[in-house]
Protein backbone atom coordinates (compact mmCIF):
# COMPACT_ATOMS: atom_id res chain seq x y z
CA UNK A 1 0.00 0.00 0.00
CA UNK A 2 2.84 2.40 0.87
CA UNK A 3 4.47 1.88 -2.51
CA UNK A 4 1.17 2.41 -4.32
CA UNK A 5 0.71 5.78 -2.62
CA UNK A 6 4.35 6.60 -3.38
CA UNK A 7 3.82 5.92 -7.07
CA UNK A 8 0.67 8.06 -7.10
CA UNK A 9 2.59 10.91 -5.43
CA UNK A 10 5.37 10.74 -8.04
CA UNK A 11 2.89 10.73 -10.94
CA UNK A 12 1.04 13.76 -9.52
CA UNK A 13 4.33 15.58 -8.85
CA UNK A 14 5.44 14.91 -12.43
CA UNK A 15 2.23 16.38 -13.85
CA UNK A 16 2.54 19.48 -11.65
CA UNK A 17 6.20 19.99 -12.58
CA UNK A 18 5.46 19.59 -16.29
CA UNK A 19 2.63 22.12 -16.06
CA UNK A 20 4.86 24.54 -14.15
CA UNK A 21 7.61 24.24 -16.79
CA UNK A 22 5.13 24.90 -19.58
CA UNK A 23 3.93 28.06 -17.84
CA UNK A 24 7.42 29.41 -17.28
CA UNK A 25 8.72 28.28 -20.64
CA UNK A 26 7.98 31.58 -22.37
CA UNK A 27 9.64 33.79 -19.81
CA UNK A 28 12.60 32.07 -18.20
CA UNK A 29 15.82 32.25 -20.25
CA UNK A 30 17.87 29.11 -20.81
CA UNK A 31 21.53 29.95 -21.25
CA UNK A 32 22.23 27.11 -23.65
CA UNK A 33 24.94 28.38 -25.92
CA UNK A 34 27.03 31.50 -25.65
CA UNK A 35 27.51 31.30 -21.89
CA UNK A 36 27.48 27.49 -21.59
CA UNK A 37 30.29 25.10 -20.80
CA UNK A 38 29.83 23.65 -24.28
CA UNK A 39 31.42 26.79 -25.68
CA UNK A 40 33.73 27.78 -22.87
CA UNK A 41 35.18 25.33 -20.37
CA UNK A 42 34.82 25.85 -16.63
CA UNK A 43 38.18 27.61 -16.56
CA UNK A 44 36.74 31.08 -16.42
CA UNK A 45 33.62 32.84 -15.25
CA UNK A 46 30.69 33.10 -17.61
CA UNK A 47 30.38 36.82 -16.89
CA UNK A 48 33.66 37.35 -18.74
CA UNK A 49 32.26 35.84 -21.91
CA UNK A 50 29.79 38.21 -23.50
CA UNK A 51 30.19 38.35 -27.25
CA UNK A 52 26.74 39.66 -28.04
CA UNK A 53 23.65 40.51 -26.05
CA UNK A 54 21.72 37.57 -27.42
CA UNK A 55 21.70 33.82 -27.15
CA UNK A 56 21.84 31.70 -30.29
CA UNK A 57 18.76 29.82 -29.12
CA UNK A 58 16.99 32.61 -27.20
CA UNK A 59 15.25 35.89 -27.89
CA UNK A 60 17.34 38.98 -26.98
CA UNK A 61 14.40 40.27 -24.95
CA UNK A 62 14.82 37.37 -22.53
CA UNK A 63 18.60 37.15 -22.44
CA UNK A 64 18.87 38.82 -19.07
CA UNK A 65 18.79 37.75 -15.44
CA UNK A 66 15.31 37.73 -13.94
CA UNK A 67 14.87 38.06 -10.19
CA UNK A 68 12.67 35.49 -8.47
CA UNK A 69 9.94 37.98 -7.58
CA UNK A 70 9.86 39.11 -11.23
CA UNK A 71 9.42 35.51 -12.37
CA UNK A 72 6.46 35.14 -10.01
CA UNK A 73 5.00 38.40 -11.27
CA UNK A 74 5.30 37.33 -14.92
CA UNK A 75 3.94 33.91 -14.04
CA UNK A 76 0.88 35.44 -12.39
CA UNK A 77 0.30 37.73 -15.38
CA UNK A 78 0.17 34.88 -17.90
CA UNK A 79 -3.46 34.46 -18.99
CA UNK A 80 -4.83 31.10 -17.98
CA UNK A 81 -6.81 30.79 -21.24
CA UNK A 82 -3.54 30.54 -23.22
CA UNK A 83 -2.53 27.44 -21.24
CA UNK A 84 -5.98 25.92 -21.74
CA UNK A 85 -6.03 26.73 -25.46
CA UNK A 86 -2.49 25.42 -25.87
CA UNK A 87 -3.45 22.17 -24.18
CA UNK A 88 -6.50 21.83 -26.44
CA UNK A 89 -4.35 22.29 -29.55
CA UNK A 90 -1.74 19.88 -28.18
CA UNK A 91 -4.37 17.17 -27.66
CA UNK A 92 -5.88 17.83 -31.09
CA UNK A 93 -2.53 17.55 -32.88
CA UNK A 94 -1.81 14.30 -31.04
CA UNK A 95 -5.25 12.94 -31.96
CA UNK A 96 -4.81 13.75 -35.66
CA UNK A 97 -1.10 12.84 -35.86
CA UNK A 98 -1.81 9.88 -38.15
CA UNK A 99 -4.70 11.48 -40.06
CA UNK A 100 -4.79 13.35 -43.37
CA UNK A 101 -3.58 16.94 -43.28
CA UNK A 102 -6.99 18.11 -44.53
CA UNK A 103 -8.71 16.52 -41.53
CA UNK A 104 -6.31 18.26 -39.14
CA UNK A 105 -6.85 21.64 -40.83
CA UNK A 106 -10.61 21.25 -40.59
CA UNK A 107 -10.35 20.30 -36.90
CA UNK A 108 -8.16 23.34 -36.18
CA UNK A 109 -10.53 25.60 -38.11
CA UNK A 110 -13.41 24.39 -35.93
CA UNK A 111 -11.53 25.11 -32.68
CA UNK A 112 -12.43 28.79 -32.65
CA UNK A 113 -8.96 29.80 -31.47
CA UNK A 114 -8.01 33.42 -30.86
CA UNK A 115 -4.49 33.35 -32.30
CA UNK A 116 -1.68 35.28 -30.66
CA UNK A 117 2.11 35.09 -30.49
CA UNK A 118 1.99 33.72 -26.91
CA UNK A 119 -0.46 30.98 -27.87
CA UNK A 120 1.61 29.92 -30.90
CA UNK A 121 4.78 29.81 -28.77
CA UNK A 122 2.98 27.79 -26.09
CA UNK A 123 1.91 25.18 -28.65
CA UNK A 124 5.30 25.00 -30.39
CA UNK A 125 7.10 24.47 -27.08
CA UNK A 126 4.90 21.45 -26.45
CA UNK A 127 6.32 19.87 -29.62
CA UNK A 128 10.04 20.57 -29.37
CA UNK A 129 10.80 16.96 -30.29
CA UNK A 130 7.93 16.48 -32.78
CA UNK A 131 8.81 18.67 -35.75
CA UNK A 132 6.00 17.32 -37.95
CA UNK A 133 3.15 18.30 -35.60
CA UNK A 134 4.80 21.65 -34.88
CA UNK A 135 5.28 22.36 -38.59
CA UNK A 136 1.69 21.38 -39.47
CA UNK A 137 0.36 23.73 -36.81
CA UNK A 138 2.70 26.53 -37.88
CA UNK A 139 1.66 26.18 -41.54
CA UNK A 140 -2.00 26.36 -40.50
CA UNK A 141 -1.29 29.47 -38.41
CA UNK A 142 0.60 31.15 -41.29
CA UNK A 143 -2.29 30.58 -43.74
CA UNK A 144 -5.09 31.36 -41.30
CA UNK A 145 -7.37 34.20 -42.48
CA UNK A 146 -7.74 35.61 -38.94
CA UNK A 147 -5.31 38.44 -39.67
CA UNK A 148 -2.62 37.16 -37.29
CA UNK A 149 0.86 36.59 -38.76
CA UNK A 150 3.65 34.87 -36.80
CA UNK A 151 6.30 37.24 -35.47
CA UNK A 152 10.04 36.77 -35.02
CA UNK A 153 9.68 34.82 -31.78
CA UNK A 154 7.32 32.24 -33.27
CA UNK A 155 9.42 31.89 -36.44
CA UNK A 156 12.60 31.47 -34.40
CA UNK A 157 11.00 28.80 -32.24
CA UNK A 158 9.99 26.92 -35.39
CA UNK A 159 13.49 27.32 -36.84
CA UNK A 160 14.96 25.75 -33.72
CA UNK A 161 12.59 22.77 -33.89
CA UNK A 162 13.29 22.13 -37.59
CA UNK A 163 17.04 22.58 -37.15
CA UNK A 164 17.15 20.17 -34.23
CA UNK A 165 15.33 17.58 -36.38
CA UNK A 166 17.71 18.31 -39.31
CA UNK A 167 14.78 19.24 -41.56
CA UNK A 168 16.80 21.71 -43.62
CA UNK A 169 14.47 21.85 -46.61
CA UNK A 170 11.66 23.12 -44.38
CA UNK A 171 14.12 25.32 -42.48
CA UNK A 172 15.22 27.01 -45.73
CA UNK A 173 11.58 27.57 -46.59
CA UNK A 174 11.06 29.20 -43.20
CA UNK A 175 13.86 31.73 -43.36
CA UNK A 176 12.94 32.65 -46.96
CA UNK A 177 9.49 33.54 -45.60
CA UNK A 178 11.09 35.45 -42.73
CA UNK A 179 13.19 37.43 -45.18
CA UNK A 180 10.11 38.38 -47.21
CA UNK A 181 8.17 39.43 -44.09
CA UNK A 182 11.10 41.22 -42.47
CA UNK A 183 11.10 39.06 -39.35
CA UNK A 184 14.70 37.81 -39.65
CA UNK A 185 16.86 38.97 -36.72
CA UNK A 186 20.13 38.12 -34.98
CA UNK A 187 18.59 35.27 -33.05
CA UNK A 188 17.35 33.73 -36.33
CA UNK A 189 20.89 33.94 -37.73
CA UNK A 190 22.37 32.38 -34.58
CA UNK A 191 19.91 29.45 -34.62
CA UNK A 192 20.48 28.67 -38.30
CA UNK A 193 24.29 28.84 -38.12
CA UNK A 194 24.26 26.79 -34.92
CA UNK A 195 22.07 24.08 -36.48
CA UNK A 196 24.08 23.92 -39.69
CA UNK A 197 27.27 23.44 -37.66
CA UNK A 198 25.58 20.80 -35.49
CA UNK A 199 24.63 18.87 -38.66
CA UNK A 200 28.24 19.27 -39.95
CA UNK A 201 27.06 21.40 -42.89
CA UNK A 202 30.08 23.69 -42.75
CA UNK A 203 29.69 25.16 -46.25
CA UNK A 204 26.03 25.97 -45.61
CA UNK A 205 26.88 27.74 -42.33
CA UNK A 206 29.60 29.83 -44.01
CA UNK A 207 27.36 30.57 -47.00
CA UNK A 208 24.56 31.75 -44.73
CA UNK A 209 26.98 34.11 -42.96
CA UNK A 210 28.02 35.52 -46.34
CA UNK A 211 24.38 36.23 -47.25
CA UNK A 212 23.58 38.24 -44.12
CA UNK A 213 23.24 41.49 -46.07
CA UNK A 214 20.57 39.89 -48.27
CA UNK A 215 18.52 39.33 -45.12
CA UNK A 216 19.01 42.89 -43.88
CA UNK A 217 21.67 42.01 -41.30
CA UNK A 218 25.12 43.67 -41.05
CA UNK A 219 28.20 41.64 -41.95
CA UNK A 220 30.07 42.50 -38.76
CA UNK A 221 32.66 41.02 -36.41
CA UNK A 222 30.13 39.82 -33.84
CA UNK A 223 28.25 37.79 -36.47
CA UNK A 224 31.59 36.33 -37.58
CA UNK A 225 32.40 35.39 -33.99
CA UNK A 226 29.03 33.61 -33.75
CA UNK A 227 29.93 31.57 -36.83
CA UNK A 228 33.36 30.67 -35.42
CA UNK A 229 31.86 29.67 -32.07
CA UNK A 230 29.28 27.43 -33.74
CA UNK A 231 31.95 25.69 -35.84
CA UNK A 232 34.24 25.18 -32.82
CA UNK A 233 31.34 23.92 -30.70
CA UNK A 234 30.90 21.00 -33.10
CA UNK A 235 34.62 20.26 -33.54
CA UNK A 236 35.11 21.99 -36.89
CA UNK A 237 38.06 23.91 -35.46
CA UNK A 238 40.28 23.50 -38.51
CA UNK A 239 37.62 25.10 -40.72
CA UNK A 240 37.09 27.84 -38.13
CA UNK A 241 40.80 28.67 -38.01
CA UNK A 242 40.99 28.73 -41.81
CA UNK A 243 38.15 31.27 -41.85
CA UNK A 244 39.84 33.20 -39.03
CA UNK A 245 43.01 33.68 -41.12
CA UNK A 246 41.22 34.27 -44.42
CA UNK A 247 39.02 37.08 -43.02
CA UNK A 248 41.76 39.02 -41.22
CA UNK A 249 41.61 41.77 -43.82
CA UNK A 250 37.84 42.22 -43.44
CA UNK A 251 37.53 42.45 -39.64
CA UNK A 252 39.62 44.02 -36.89
CA UNK A 253 40.02 41.07 -34.53
CA UNK A 254 39.88 41.57 -30.79
CA UNK A 255 41.08 39.22 -28.04
CA UNK A 256 37.70 37.48 -27.93
CA UNK A 257 38.05 36.37 -31.54
CA UNK A 258 41.44 34.77 -30.83
CA UNK A 259 40.02 33.15 -27.69
CA UNK A 260 37.28 31.39 -29.68
CA UNK A 261 39.82 29.49 -31.82
CA UNK A 262 42.10 28.77 -28.85
CA UNK A 263 39.15 27.38 -26.92
CA UNK A 264 38.11 25.30 -29.94
CA UNK A 265 41.45 23.48 -29.94
CA UNK A 266 41.19 23.05 -26.16
CA UNK A 267 37.71 21.49 -26.46
CA UNK A 268 39.03 19.20 -29.19
CA UNK A 269 41.62 17.92 -26.69
CA UNK A 270 44.61 18.73 -28.88
CA UNK A 271 47.31 20.20 -26.63
CA UNK A 272 49.74 20.42 -29.57
CA UNK A 273 47.38 22.62 -31.59
CA UNK A 274 46.37 24.60 -28.50
CA UNK A 275 50.06 25.34 -27.81
CA UNK A 276 50.64 26.30 -31.43
CA UNK A 277 47.77 28.78 -31.43
CA UNK A 278 48.74 30.08 -27.98
CA UNK A 279 52.21 30.90 -29.34
CA UNK A 280 50.56 32.60 -32.32
CA UNK A 281 48.57 34.79 -29.91
CA UNK A 282 51.75 35.71 -28.00
CA UNK A 283 53.52 36.66 -31.27
CA UNK A 284 50.57 38.76 -32.46
CA UNK A 285 49.54 42.22 -31.32
CA UNK A 286 46.75 40.63 -29.32
CA UNK A 287 47.20 40.96 -25.57
CA UNK A 288 46.08 37.80 -23.72
CA UNK A 289 43.39 38.40 -21.11
CA UNK A 290 42.09 36.26 -18.22
CA UNK A 291 40.03 34.17 -20.60
CA UNK A 292 43.04 33.46 -22.83
CA UNK A 293 45.09 32.31 -19.84
CA UNK A 294 42.13 30.36 -18.47
CA UNK A 295 41.65 28.41 -21.70
CA UNK A 296 45.32 27.52 -21.99
CA UNK A 297 45.64 26.57 -18.31
CA UNK A 298 42.55 24.38 -18.68
CA UNK A 299 44.15 22.63 -21.69
CA UNK A 300 47.35 22.03 -19.75
CA UNK A 301 45.48 20.64 -16.73
CA UNK A 302 43.39 18.30 -18.88
CA UNK A 303 46.57 17.00 -20.53
CA UNK A 304 48.31 16.37 -17.20
CA UNK A 305 50.85 19.21 -17.69
CA UNK A 306 50.10 20.56 -14.25
CA UNK A 307 53.61 21.92 -13.51
CA UNK A 308 53.49 24.09 -16.64
CA UNK A 309 50.00 25.25 -15.64
CA UNK A 310 51.27 26.27 -12.17
CA UNK A 311 54.14 28.25 -13.75
CA UNK A 312 51.68 30.03 -16.01
CA UNK A 313 49.48 30.84 -13.01
CA UNK A 314 52.41 32.41 -11.16
CA UNK A 315 53.32 34.26 -14.38
CA UNK A 316 49.85 35.80 -14.40
CA UNK A 317 50.30 37.07 -10.85
CA UNK A 318 53.74 38.50 -11.70
CA UNK A 319 52.34 40.36 -14.73
CA UNK A 320 49.51 41.83 -12.70
CA UNK A 321 46.88 39.78 -14.53
CA UNK A 322 45.02 38.43 -11.50
CA UNK A 323 43.50 34.99 -12.24
CA UNK A 324 39.91 34.39 -11.27
CA UNK A 325 38.79 31.70 -8.85
CA UNK A 326 37.83 29.25 -11.61
CA UNK A 327 41.35 29.23 -13.06
CA UNK A 328 42.78 28.58 -9.59
CA UNK A 329 40.23 25.81 -9.01
CA UNK A 330 41.41 24.06 -12.17
CA UNK A 331 44.99 24.18 -10.92
CA UNK A 332 44.04 22.93 -7.44
CA UNK A 333 42.00 20.04 -8.83
CA UNK A 334 44.82 19.09 -11.21
CA UNK A 335 47.37 19.10 -8.38
CA UNK A 336 45.11 17.00 -6.16
CA UNK A 337 44.56 14.52 -9.00
CA UNK A 338 48.35 14.15 -9.25
CA UNK A 339 48.43 13.61 -5.45
CA UNK A 340 50.30 16.89 -4.97
CA UNK A 341 47.92 18.01 -2.23
CA UNK A 342 50.42 20.13 -0.20
CA UNK A 343 51.04 22.25 -3.34
CA UNK A 344 47.29 22.57 -3.86
CA UNK A 345 46.90 23.85 -0.28
CA UNK A 346 49.68 26.40 -0.93
CA UNK A 347 47.77 27.68 -3.98
CA UNK A 348 44.70 28.08 -1.72
CA UNK A 349 46.72 30.17 0.74
CA UNK A 350 48.17 32.27 -2.10
CA UNK A 351 44.64 32.97 -3.32
CA UNK A 352 43.75 34.41 0.08
CA UNK A 353 46.88 36.58 0.05
CA UNK A 354 46.39 37.91 -3.51
CA UNK A 355 42.73 38.97 -3.44
CA UNK A 356 41.45 35.94 -5.32
CA UNK A 357 38.76 34.74 -2.92
CA UNK A 358 38.27 30.92 -2.88
CA UNK A 359 34.72 29.62 -3.29
CA UNK A 360 32.96 26.40 -2.29
CA UNK A 361 34.35 24.61 -5.39
CA UNK A 362 37.91 25.39 -4.26
CA UNK A 363 37.37 23.74 -0.89
CA UNK A 364 35.37 20.85 -2.39
CA UNK A 365 38.30 19.97 -4.67
CA UNK A 366 40.58 19.65 -1.66
CA UNK A 367 38.02 17.88 0.56
CA UNK A 368 37.24 15.29 -2.14
CA UNK A 369 40.86 14.21 -2.48
CA UNK A 370 41.65 14.47 1.24
CA UNK A 371 38.68 12.21 2.01
CA UNK A 372 40.05 9.61 -0.41
CA UNK A 373 43.30 9.38 1.59
CA UNK A 374 41.41 9.63 4.91
CA UNK A 375 43.09 12.84 6.10
CA UNK A 376 39.97 13.65 8.06
CA UNK A 377 41.58 16.05 10.54
CA UNK A 378 42.51 18.36 7.62
CA UNK A 379 39.09 17.82 6.04
CA UNK A 380 37.25 19.01 9.14
CA UNK A 381 39.65 21.94 9.49
CA UNK A 382 38.65 23.07 5.98
CA UNK A 383 34.98 22.42 6.76
CA UNK A 384 35.29 24.72 9.76
CA UNK A 385 36.84 27.43 7.56
CA UNK A 386 33.94 27.12 5.10
CA UNK A 387 31.37 27.43 7.87
CA UNK A 388 33.06 30.47 9.43
CA UNK A 389 33.44 32.31 6.09
CA UNK A 390 29.89 31.59 4.91
CA UNK A 391 28.50 33.18 1.76
CA UNK A 392 29.69 31.54 -1.46
CA UNK A 393 32.09 29.41 0.60
CA UNK A 394 29.37 27.73 2.70
CA UNK A 395 29.38 23.92 2.46
CA UNK A 396 26.92 22.60 -0.13
CA UNK A 397 25.46 19.19 -0.95
CA UNK A 398 28.61 18.23 -2.89
CA UNK A 399 30.73 18.92 0.20
CA UNK A 400 28.60 16.58 2.30
CA UNK A 401 28.59 13.93 -0.43
CA UNK A 402 32.40 13.77 -0.18
CA UNK A 403 32.23 13.66 3.63
CA UNK A 404 29.51 10.97 3.76
CA UNK A 405 31.41 8.77 1.30
CA UNK A 406 34.27 8.58 3.80
CA UNK A 407 32.09 7.50 6.77
CA UNK A 408 32.58 4.08 8.35
CA UNK A 409 29.51 3.67 10.56
CA UNK A 410 25.91 4.98 10.89
CA UNK A 411 26.71 7.21 13.88
CA UNK A 412 29.10 9.28 11.74
CA UNK A 413 26.35 9.77 9.16
CA UNK A 414 23.89 11.04 11.75
CA UNK A 415 26.46 13.52 13.07
CA UNK A 416 27.19 14.87 9.57
CA UNK A 417 23.50 15.18 8.72
CA UNK A 418 22.92 17.20 11.90
CA UNK A 419 25.84 19.49 10.99
CA UNK A 420 24.52 19.82 7.45
CA UNK A 421 21.05 20.76 8.72
CA UNK A 422 22.47 23.38 11.09
CA UNK A 423 24.33 24.96 8.14
CA UNK A 424 21.08 25.27 6.17
CA UNK A 425 22.17 22.85 3.45
CA UNK A 426 19.20 21.01 1.94
CA UNK A 427 18.99 17.38 0.89
CA UNK A 428 19.33 16.48 -2.81
CA UNK A 429 18.56 13.38 -4.85
CA UNK A 430 22.27 12.48 -4.93
CA UNK A 431 22.53 12.70 -1.14
CA UNK A 432 19.46 10.50 -0.67
CA UNK A 433 20.86 7.88 -3.04
CA UNK A 434 24.22 7.92 -1.27
CA UNK A 435 22.52 7.43 2.09
CA UNK A 436 20.47 4.54 0.67
CA UNK A 437 23.67 2.86 -0.51
CA UNK A 438 25.49 3.39 2.79
CA UNK A 439 22.67 2.10 4.97
CA UNK A 440 22.06 -0.82 2.60
CA UNK A 441 25.73 -1.83 2.80
CA UNK A 442 25.62 -1.63 6.59
CA UNK A 443 22.38 -3.62 6.78
CA UNK A 444 20.50 -0.80 8.55
CA UNK A 445 16.99 -1.78 7.40
CA UNK A 446 15.14 0.81 9.47
CA UNK A 447 17.22 3.68 8.09
CA UNK A 448 16.88 2.37 4.51
CA UNK A 449 13.08 2.47 4.76
CA UNK A 450 13.19 5.86 6.49
CA UNK A 451 15.33 7.39 3.72
CA UNK A 452 13.08 5.88 1.03
CA UNK A 453 9.96 7.35 2.66
CA UNK A 454 11.61 10.74 3.21
CA UNK A 455 12.73 10.83 -0.42
CA UNK A 456 9.14 10.27 -1.52
CA UNK A 457 7.80 12.98 0.81
CA UNK A 458 10.37 15.54 -0.38
CA UNK A 459 9.73 14.75 -4.06
CA UNK A 460 13.42 13.92 -4.62
CA UNK A 461 12.86 10.45 -6.03
CA UNK A 462 13.10 7.58 -6.21
CA UNK A 463 14.91 7.81 -9.54
CA UNK A 464 16.78 5.26 -11.64
CA UNK A 465 19.78 5.38 -9.33
CA UNK A 466 17.61 4.82 -6.22
CA UNK A 467 16.06 1.69 -7.69
CA UNK A 468 19.45 0.40 -8.86
CA UNK A 469 20.80 0.72 -5.31
CA UNK A 470 17.79 -1.12 -3.87
CA UNK A 471 17.81 -3.90 -6.49
CA UNK A 472 21.50 -4.70 -6.08
CA UNK A 473 21.34 -4.27 -2.31
CA UNK A 474 18.41 -6.66 -1.92
CA UNK A 475 20.08 -9.20 -4.19
CA UNK A 476 23.32 -9.05 -2.15
CA UNK A 477 21.22 -9.66 0.98
CA UNK A 478 19.76 -12.79 -0.65
CA UNK A 479 16.29 -11.19 -0.91
CA UNK A 480 15.71 -12.00 -4.56
CA UNK A 481 11.92 -11.60 -4.38
CA UNK A 482 12.24 -8.06 -3.02
CA UNK A 483 14.84 -7.24 -5.68
CA UNK A 484 12.46 -8.38 -8.43
CA UNK A 485 9.68 -6.37 -6.82
CA UNK A 486 11.78 -3.21 -7.19
CA UNK A 487 12.66 -4.17 -10.78
CA UNK A 488 8.99 -4.43 -11.70
CA UNK A 489 8.11 -1.17 -9.93
CA UNK A 490 10.99 0.64 -11.64
CA UNK A 491 10.05 -0.59 -15.10
CA UNK A 492 6.39 0.21 -14.55
CA UNK A 493 7.46 3.87 -14.29
CA UNK A 494 9.19 3.73 -17.67
CA UNK A 495 12.71 3.71 -16.23
CA UNK A 496 15.40 1.79 -18.09
CA UNK A 497 17.58 -0.79 -16.36
CA UNK A 498 21.29 -0.08 -16.29
CA UNK A 499 23.41 -2.65 -18.19
CA UNK A 500 24.77 -4.16 -14.97
CA UNK A 501 21.23 -4.44 -13.58
CA UNK A 502 20.11 -6.25 -16.73
CA UNK A 503 22.93 -8.74 -16.15
CA UNK A 504 21.75 -9.16 -12.56
CA UNK A 505 18.19 -9.85 -13.71
CA UNK A 506 19.51 -12.49 -16.11
CA UNK A 507 21.41 -14.04 -13.21
CA UNK A 508 18.19 -14.15 -11.18
CA UNK A 509 16.46 -15.84 -14.10
CA UNK A 510 19.02 -18.64 -14.06
CA UNK A 511 18.66 -19.08 -10.30
CA UNK A 512 14.89 -19.18 -10.54
CA UNK A 513 15.11 -21.86 -13.21
CA UNK A 514 17.33 -23.87 -10.89
CA UNK A 515 14.66 -23.57 -8.18
CA UNK A 516 12.19 -25.06 -10.64
CA UNK A 517 8.51 -24.58 -9.93
CA UNK A 518 8.82 -24.38 -6.14
CA UNK A 519 7.64 -20.75 -6.16
CA UNK A 520 5.23 -20.13 -9.04
CA UNK A 521 4.42 -16.57 -7.90
CA UNK A 522 8.03 -15.49 -8.33
CA UNK A 523 8.21 -17.23 -11.71
CA UNK A 524 5.16 -15.28 -12.88
CA UNK A 525 6.76 -12.10 -11.55
CA UNK A 526 9.91 -12.75 -13.55
CA UNK A 527 7.86 -13.48 -16.66
CA UNK A 528 6.20 -10.06 -16.34
CA UNK A 529 9.61 -8.41 -16.02
CA UNK A 530 10.83 -10.34 -19.06
CA UNK A 531 7.89 -9.07 -21.08
CA UNK A 532 8.67 -5.46 -20.11
CA UNK A 533 12.33 -5.88 -21.11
Amino acid sequence: MRRQFGQLFIICRGVIQQDFKCKLGAVVPQYQFLNSSHIFPPCFSSNLVKFRNFNLEEDPVYNQEIELHEVHKIFEEQPVHIDNAGLRVHNLLKEFSNSLNEDLIQALDNCGLSLSEDLVLDVLRRFLSDWKSAFQFFRWVSNNPSGYFPGSRAYNEMLGILGKAKRFQELNQMFDEMSERGTMNERSYGIIVHRYAAAHKIDDAIDFFSKRKQYGLPLDLIAFQTLLMSLCRYKHVEAAEFLFHSKKGEFQYDTKTWNIILNGWCLLGSLRETKRFWNEIIRSRCKPDKITYGIFINALCKSGKISTAVKLLHGMWEKGCTPDVVICNNIIDGLCFKKRIPEAIRILREMNEKDCEPDVVTYNCLIKHLCKIQRMEVVFQFLGEMESKGGNVSPNSRTYCHLLTSTKKPEEVESLLERMKSNGCLMTGDLYNLLLKLYMNWGCEKQVQSIWDEMLRDGMGPDQRSYTVMIHGRYDQGRMEDALDYVEEMMSKGMVLEPRTKLLVDSMKIKMKEKGTQDTSNTRLYMRIGERK
